[in-house]
């Protein structure tokens, strides 16, 4: 089983900024040296929602030069955001200078205020995410004699004549991670022999009372549709390896008592960020002409159930013991979300700590 780290700091003002990334700088520092496997970072805009992912591209740059040996991953790239060409070039570029080690999630963003931010229509978001990949995928595809690759969607248009240079690492295509909540998302990455991402949860229902039966009923799906293509065993391999569950918090103390003690501590600091960056995302719905629900409360037991692996090490064993039977291959969780508070800074060290010690061994048989 492989474990991730999830780079989702929020940064509150603007002072704040640079102390962020300082802080998941050091924080992917430890992770590397307690022995995780990857960092993935988020695509977010504007709201201080992790500052350095207005950017995670230069950022996961930044991060590979100081640990090749670590892969990198996106939770998840806003595809609408980027132009496909700029897009399918960078993700070439970073395939390059990470040897191959990367994992790029993509989706079609969540919220009005960075649509608006890059000229986009919220409501035409999905749409241009399939499109944008589907550009993609032909820029990939394209050798340098071969026609043009001629695009031109509700908002981006243009022509490829040469090639995408860099060639991605070992001239295949860059792994990229949907997001499988559908059935045509998950046939999809099934049939392009995909790692997914798989939830725990399935919209519109987003607090089922058990979380893991639903998860199962989705992986199970996905695995018996990807085996089913008749992929080759190293493509199988792969995507089974880099299927991820994921979880918002991951936190840790000696006693199941004292984690939810603390992690409930967290989650009201939590909680005040998502209502501040609320605040600016109305003001967008009111120009993209969209009406929005209100942010969920991260203080409920229903959010901490779907979203937090929280208890004693042995607990949180436990926990994820359901998850490795199952034959997931990644873990990834979030050991610093919300504000940069003393608070979090303690309960960062303790938990990454705890987790790599006393969690990680249970699942390998060697690093």
């Amino acid at each position: 089983m492989h474990f991730s780290l999830f780079l989702t700091t929020r940064s509150t003002a603007p002072s704040e900024d640079r102390a962020v990334m300082d802080a998941l700088v050091e924080h992917v520092d430890l992770g590397a040296s307690l022995g995780f496997d990857a960092v993935f970072q988020p695509d977010h805009h504007f709201t201080g929602y992790a500052p350095q992912a207005s950017d995670p591209f230069i950022f996961a740059a930044y991060l590979a030069a100081r640990h090749p040996e670590l892969w990198y991953g996106f939770s998840v790239q806003t595809v609408p955001l980027h132009h496909p060409v700029r897009f399918a070039e960078r993700l070439a570029l970073l395939d390059q200078l990470t040897d191959g080690k990367l994992l790029v999630g993509v989706g079609s963003g969540t919220t009005p205020e960075e649509s608006i931010g890059f000229g986009v229509n919220f409501q035409d978001t999905s749409r241009l995410s399939q499109e944008n990949l589907e550009i993609v995928g032909q820029l990939f595809a394209k050798k340098p004699d071969d026609e043009p690759v001629q695009f031109a969607n509700s908002h981006y248009s243009g022509a490829v004549v040469s090639r995408i240079s860099p060639t991605p690492y070992g001239g295949r295509v860059p792994t990229m991670m949907p997001v499988a909540a559908r059935s045509s998302s998950t046939e999809r990455a099934a049939r392009l022999g995909q790692p997914a991402f798989i939830l725990n949860f399935l919209p519109p229902q987003m607090s089922p009372e058990n979380p893991f039966e639903v998860f199962a009923e989705s992986y199970r799906r996905y695995r018996t549709a990807l085996e089913a293509q008749g992929h080759p065993r190293a493509v199988l391999d792969h995507a089974l390896d880099w299927t991820t569950h994921s979880y918002q918090y991951v936190h840790l103390a000696e006693t199941d008592e004292q984690a939810e003690a603390e992690l409930d501590v967290l989650l009201e600091q939590y909680q005040r960020t998502v209502e501040r960056e609320h605040v600016a995302n109305k003001k967008a719905e009111a120009i993209s002409g969209v009406d929005l629900k209100e942010p969920t409360d991260g203080t409920t037991p229903e959010w901490k159930r779907v979203w937090c692996l929280y208890g004693s090490p042995e607990t949180v064993t436990a926990k994820l013991k359901e998850y490795a039977d199952l034959g997931v291959g990644n873990l990834l969780g979030g050991f610093m979300g919300g504000p940069l508070t003393p608070e979090r800074r303690r309960a960062t060290d303790q938990s990454l700590r705890l987790f790599a010690e006393r969690v990680m061994p249970n699942f390998r048989t060697s690093k």
